[in-house]
């Protein structure tokens, strides 16, 4: 039951970041895409599952997330490309113009969250290991910020810059390079301060998930790490 809330949660927070992603706004002069204010969370998420569940388990969630995002595209893409109605509320070039570039957004995603969860999952791991299942806000921040790094920098350079050169709608441009350098700095440094910031909810999350599995009529099905 636990697991499937939190597959739930990690699913919305993905689609949600890919939704609105195409929106910025500005913070202390750099430019953010609104989807970084639920990303963070998709990052928490993998690393309760990991710190409950295992790797195995933490994996499985990575993957329903891409297959997802996979079928949140296709829907996408055909929706852009159906006929309008000529009485339709909202006409088709607002359409494209909101969702044209969601495809490049997803695509540049996918790319970034197939390699920065899996790295996410395996460094948060590793330190785990090394750390013999202790200092758990060593594990989390680490393995948060450095994956946060490589999925910054992947889906910036997909969705902003690749993906218009390519898409061959001329309501999305690429962007210059001083504009991909501002927007990677100010990405990442939002993400490193929410991965500090999550450190209390991710113990608190730990915690409570615990005791929610322990109260469990099927906890008996639940299979722990092993102990280190």
């Amino acid at each position: 039951m636990a697991y499937m809330f939190m597959t739930a949660l990690f699913i919305g927070a993905l689609v949600m970041t890919n939704a609105i992603a195409g929106k910025f706004f500005l913070l202390f002069g750099y430019p953010l895409s609104a989807g970084i204010m639920a990303y963070p969370i998709t990052f928490l998420i993998t690393d309760l599952i990991s710190e409950i569940y295992g790797l195995k388990k933490a994996n499985l969630l990575v993957k329903a997330g891409f297959l997802v995002s996979v079928f949140v595209t296709l829907i996408v893409i055909l929706a852009n490309r159906a006929l309008i109605y000529d009485r339709s509320p909202v006409d088709q070039e607002s359409f494209h113009m909101v969702f044209g570039l969601m495809p490049g957004i997803v695509f540049g995603s996918m790319l970034a969250y197939l390699s920065a969860q899996f790295f996410d999952v395996r460094v948060f791991e590793f330190w785990r290991k090394l750390t013999k299942g202790k200092y758990l806000w060593i594990r989390n921040n680490a393995s948060t910020m450095l994956s946060q790094m490589l999925d910054t920098v992947v889906v910036v350079t997909v969705a902003l810059y690749l993906w218009p050169l390519l898409d061959a709608n001329s309501k999305t441009v690429p962007i210059d390079w001083l504009l991909w350098k501002k927007i990677v700095i100010g990405q990442y440094l939002f993400k490193a301060a929410l991965a500090l910031l999550d450190t209390p909810f991710f113990y608190t999350g730990v915690f409570l998930l615990k005791r929610w599995i322990s109260s469990d009529p099927l906890r008996n099905k639940v299979t722990y790490p092993p102990p280190l």
